[in-house]
Parts: C-alpha cells; sequence; structure tokens
C-alpha cells in the first residue's frame, strides 16, 4: 500500500513491516503505540525503522495513519502513574 511519510512514498506492506520489527526490542512506550505480532512498539520506533529516516522527519500521526491503514491495532498509551501514591516532585525538594 503506497503511504506519504515525511513527503515522502512509501510502498508498505504489512508482511514486510512485521519481518522489519522482527528481532527489534521495543523501547518504553511514550505516546502512541502499535500491536505487532506480540509486540508492543512505539510507532515512532516502527516509523525510524521501515523508513529508514529520522523521526524528526515525520509525526506520529503519519505514521498512526500510515500503520491502521496496513491494519496494526494502534493505540494511546496510558499515562504513567507513581507507585505508592506520591507526587513524582517530592522527593527532589526533601519534603
Amino acid at each position: 500500500m503506497r503511504c506519504v511519510i515525511a513527503r515522502f512514498p512509501f510502498d508498505l506492506i504489512k508482511s514486510e513491516v512485521e519481518h522489519s520489527m522482527s528481532g527489534v526490542t521495543p523501547e518504553p512506550l511514550v505516546g502512541v503505540a502499535v500491536t505487532i505480532g506480540s509486540s508492543v512498539y512505539p510507532v515512532m520506533q516502527v516509523g525510524e525503522v521501515i523508513t529508514r529516516q529520522n523521526r524528526r522527519d515525520f509525526t506520529a500521526g503519519e505514521m498512526r495513519r500510515a500503520l491502521t491503514r496496513l491494519g496494526f491495532t494502534c493505540h494511546d498509551t496510558p499515562p504513567v502513574t507513581s507507585a505508592g501514591g506520591t507526587r513524582a516532585d517530592e522527593g527532589a525538594l526533601g519534603w
């Protein structure tokens, strides 16, 4: 399927994306994530691998649209909550 990412056309196939991401360790999830096989990756990591472009050259929205059109499940990652109900800056201030 032809997708335009960072103003460049790419002919992407779902099986090729799956093959490209096999063996790649998922980074910590931030923002939008995509499920490929049994792994969950940040869409920016997937975009960098399949386009071989710098992450600054494309947006998460572009990648989300392209991966959704290919049939992958994209979703927002839940916000990280601190354990124990303490504030993140509480320890830094010593209070």
